[in-house]
């Protein structure tokens, strides 16, 4: 009896978890919904909001904020961080306005060269952290500080601005190809690669394996220090191009290029329902954290919102989005733990 009992209970709580069990596998649908409620509110306040103008300048500014999230999503997904990306940005960012300005360079040798020295950088975090074992944070933290400091050490403290671009640069964040912006076509490509790299590949596999159980990874023979090199490289890498493109769109190359930016990606990243803890994120959740932090920086003074409430608002919902994204990973260990038991 009393063992039927227990079986009985614990039919009952998997019963009263399944709802919030639901919301994990389906929470991309619910943020669809809140942007969209969100939108609605913005437009009754402010009928500019919609405007075609209006959502070519949001998307466009979301554009870097999206392809960086993809890099940190897999980061986040093999439980490590990176601090590094904001001093990634203004380094490849300002060694490119320097090649563009003082050897009129190709915008097409621009892009791999600002590519190759973010992987180059990223290949280091990597190295230090599977290699020698230093923690994710410590290791990008150190490193943030040495690439900034070689930012301000290239540039000699000085700017590169857009007098010093050539208009074929500039183009490369300001053109538009059949109407559309070129970031918002970059960012559009950058999420269909790695969207077949994430779920069609093996290593894509093999990357959520390492964040989800990194012992039975190694014992299964998967290169653990492998995949981390490598998803570290591929943030490094990403890192390069949006500095490339940093420095095109705002027509501008300084020290402090991109500076606290990491702290805004990986919010994109938890607001799209990517796990710190590792092993859970999807390129939609992303894609979406990136689009309602984009929405939020345009509409909040769309809406004359006081610029000290801005970031306050913002840190609010990502709080909420955390504390959401927790209950429901607990409710689903919770469920899986009772299943095994029944």
């Amino acid at each position: 009896m009393e063992t039927l009992q227990q079986t009985t209970n614990s039919v009952d709580a998997l019963a009263e978890n399944r709802w919030l069990t639901n919301i994990y596998k389906f929470r991309e649908l619910g943020l669809i919904g809140f942007i969209v409620v969100l939108c609605i509110f913005i437009q009754w306040r402010n009928s500019s909001f919609l405007t075609l103008e209006n959502i070519n300048d949001l998307m466009t500014n979301a554009a870097i904020l999206s392809i960086l999230a993809v890099g940190m999503m897999l980061v986040l997904i093999t439980r490590g961080i990176d601090l590094s990306i904001g001093a990634i940005i203004g380094l490849t960012g300002m060694i490119s306005a320097q090649f563009v300005s003082n050897y009129h360079l190709h915008p097409v040798l621009v892009l791999l060269l600002g590519i190759g020295l973010g992987i180059l950088c990223g290949v280091i975090n990597g190295t230090l952290i599977a290699k020698l074992g230093i923690l994710p944070i410590i290791a990008t933290l150190a490193l943030m500080n040495i690439f900034r400091g070689l930012t301000y050490r290239v540039s000699n403290g000085e700017w590169v601005s857009s007098y010093q671009m050539s208009e074929s640069f500039l183009a490369i964040a300001t053109g538009k190809l059949f109407g559309v912006n070129h970031l918002v076509i970059i960012a559009i490509a950058i999420y269909i690669i790695f969207y077949f790299f994430i779920n069609h590949t093996i290593t894509g596999r093999q990357i959520y394996a390492v964040g989800s159980n990194p012992e039975s990874a190694v014992v299964s023979g998967i290169p653990d220090k492998k995949i981390l090199i490598l998803v570290y490289a591929i943030m490094g890498g990403l890192s390069g191009l949006a500095g490339v493109l940093w420095v095109a769109k705002f027509a501008s190359a300084q020290g402090d290029t991109g500076s606290g930016y990491e702290l805004t990606v990986i919010a994109a990243c938890i607001l799209g329902g990517v796990s710190i803890a590792g092993g859970a994120g999807k390129i939609s959740g992303v894609i979406l954290g990136a689009l309602l932090l984009g929405i939020l920086q345009n509409a909040l003074p769309l809406l004359n919102v006081s610029p000290f409430w801005q970031t306050g608002i913002q840190g609010i919902i990502i709080l909420f989005a955390v504390i959401l994204n927790t209950l429901v990973k607990r409710s689903v260990d919770r469920n899986n733990l009772l299943r095994r038991k029944i």
